[in-house]
């Protein structure tokens, strides 16, 4: 797919969900030309201390998320590195995990901002190009970090194929970064839509619910389920929308719009602290931060708001 026909999805349009880097997979078994890759001039890395990104400040207002090989030595060293891909000019780019323990020495360097990642993302503090690596680097980075030791034997694992995925070398068990598939839906009924909070959201703020897809299940039912579980509504056709890597540690939030067959909502206490049915016209006040009682929905960046467009404003239907 050309990168015209990539912008029209609506995948493209949700924070971490597009990349500029050719991700060459084909490389990442040859250790002798990712190496060739890491000592060249244009070779650059970003940087996660724990799961916090480290930005470098390129001027007055303006930030990267890469640096040189030097800048990145200054940081700390590295606890894990991994090959993420060439960029469209060929040039090679990694990710680093150093230690969390460095943060606080870090935030005293006035050329650096310290920042978490969501915040990253809803401040535009880095130019788009840079978002989707930088979710790459943290989901894969995190993954290496909380897989140490093998879930066959309990050994100690060592990073492989540059750092897609982890060997065992007690009992030979390979491991593989996962992604955890999570089905986030708008459930309708004629011109209302549900929304709901949780007890943890900003004040006012109202969402789409979500679950994670269990074994042995569909995406489709999995909405289904999660839909009566957590509003006691009974769902019919279940639409695909769009999807977002989320790397909050390593999800892939599947977004889809659900035909909801009855009225009576009954909310889960323990999942949600609230939930109603929105109108359209609530919805596209919400939407442009114009809600009579100030209620409003997830920012730009987040794949509910991508999902409330849809049917708000493009007027999408299951």
């Amino acid at each position: 797919m050309n990168d015209a026909s990539r912008r029209k999805e609506r995948s493209a349009q949700t924070g971490f969900a597009t990349s500029p880097l050719d991700r060459r997979a084909d490389l990442r078994d040859r250790p002798d030309e990712v190496a060739e890759l890491r000592a060249r001039s244009d070779a650059r890395f970003t940087v996660v201390a724990g799961e916090t990104p480290i930005l470098l400040r390129t001027g007055a207002e303006t930030q990267t998320v890469w640096f040189d090989e030097s800048g990145a030595d200054g940081l700390g060293p590295a606890l894990d590195e991994v090959f993420l891909g060439l960029d469209p000019a060929g040039a090679p780019r990694f990710g680093r995990l150093i230690d969390r323990e460095l943060l606080e020495g870090l935030r005293e360097q006035a050329v650096l901002i310290v920042s978490d990642l969501r915040s990253v993302a809803l401040k535009r503090l880095v130019p788009k190009e840079e978002l989707g690596p930088l979710g790459e680097a943290k989901a894969l980075l995190d993954w290496h970090a909380r897989h140490r030791c093998c879930a066959q034997c309990g050994a100690p694992t060592k990073l492989g194929s540059a750092g897609w995925k982890r060997q065992c070398e007690a009992c030979g068990a390979q491991h593989f970064p996962r992604t955890d598939p999570v089905v986030i839906m708008l459930a309708v009924r004629g011109d209302n839509c549900l929304l709901a909070r949780q007890a943890r959201f900003a004040p006012g703020m109202y969402s789409c619910i979500a679950g994670f897809v269990e074994p042995g299940e569909t995406f489709e039912d999995a909405v289904r389920r999660e839909t009566w579980e957590e509003a006691g509504l009974r769902t019919g056709t279940v639409r695909y929308i769009a999807s977002q890597p989320w790397p909050f540690p390593g999800s892939l939030m599947i977004g889809c719009i659900a035909e909801a067959l009855n009225d009576d909502i009954v909310l889960d206490g323990t999942e949600l602290e609230a939930g109603r049915w929105f109108s359209r016209a609530e919805a596209l006040q919400m939407l442009e931060g114009k809600h009579p009682d100030e209620l409003f929905c997830p920012p730009h960046m987040a794949i509910a708001n991508t999902i409330l467009k849809a049917w708000a404003v493009d007027g999408e239907e299951p």
